[in-house]
């Protein structure tokens, strides 16, 4: 479906992709490295100028090793597509898959946010609680009269109650957000993940993609937040419960600033 898209049609792509094998997706084939230089100059080419990549990955452990493939997607994302490696942030999960037993919990994933050239809009979530919130900054701010002499002067702005987020993001899985609900997909994307990204680098009205669409909470986050978007799925079973989830727009998220 990629190549049947229009150069620079897209202004977000938000995607989790099936990375090292570690689910079956009812036995349709791996995602493999050449499927991802595929997708990868794809992407590349339907976004438009400022446009940007959010690619949420991570790594399985082989024969004791981390794979690397995050580290060997970037690198491709920089060195042979033309993405800027813009920001690497993190998605901190509130708790673990899988027990560990010869490391610590695995409780992260990255979300690379890579740009075609300088990204064409930032909308910063403000939500984070700041300690010295009504407060001006320290030391005595001074102005210099006429005469030479320095005066005190209390016109500064006091510290707001919120500040920007800072890039590791906590949160709920999305088996957390629907405590107790049939999730069809094997590896969903948290809700709240899609819309705070989606929030963050488009604007009202712009096409979001996500050609990785699985239970379709990009789209549903997209179209509660005012964008189009776009989703392309292989399997028949995962579209079913993406349009069923697409239709349920009857909660409306609002975003602090």
């Amino acid at each position: 479906m990629l190549p049947t898209l229009e150069t620079g049609s897209i202004e977000l792509v938000v995607t989790s992709p099936p990375y090292d094998a570690l689910r079956t997706y009812d036995g349709i084939k791996p995602f493999t490295w050449s499927d991802f230089e595929i997708v990868a100059r794809e992407l590349y080419r339907v976004l438009c100028d400022g446009g940007v990549l959010c690619w949420i990955v991570g790594d399985s452990v082989v024969k004791g090793s981390e794979t690397l493939t995050s580290a060997k997607q970037k690198i491709y994302f920089r060195e042979l597509c033309g993405f800027l490696i813009h920001d690497t942030m993190i998605y901190e999960k509130t708790n673990f898959g899988h027990p560990e037993k010869v490391r610590y919990h695995q409780l992260f994933e990255y979300v690379f946010v890579l740009s075609k050239g300088t990204p064409r809009c930032f909308n910063p979530i403000k939500d984070k609680q700041n300690v010295w919130a009504g407060h001006t900054p320290f030391g005595t701010r001074t102005v210099r009269q006429k005469d030479g002499t320095m005066k005190p002067s209390d016109n500064r702005a006091r510290t707001p109650e919120f500040g920007m987020r800072g890039n590791i993001w906590a949160g709920l899985t999305a088996g957390q957000e629907e405590i107790c609900a049939a999730i069809a997909h094997p590896a969903m994307m948290p809700f709240w993940l899609a819309r705070d990204l989606i929030y963050s680098w488009s604007n009202p009205g712009d096409l979001v993609l996500d050609p990785f669409f699985g239970s379709g909470q990009v789209g549903k986050a997209a179209a509660l937040l005012g964008r189009r978007w776009l989703g392309i799925e292989i399997n028949e079973r995962y579209v079913a419960d993406a349009e069923r989830r697409t239709a349920q727009m009857g909660i409306v998220y609002e975003l602090q600033n």
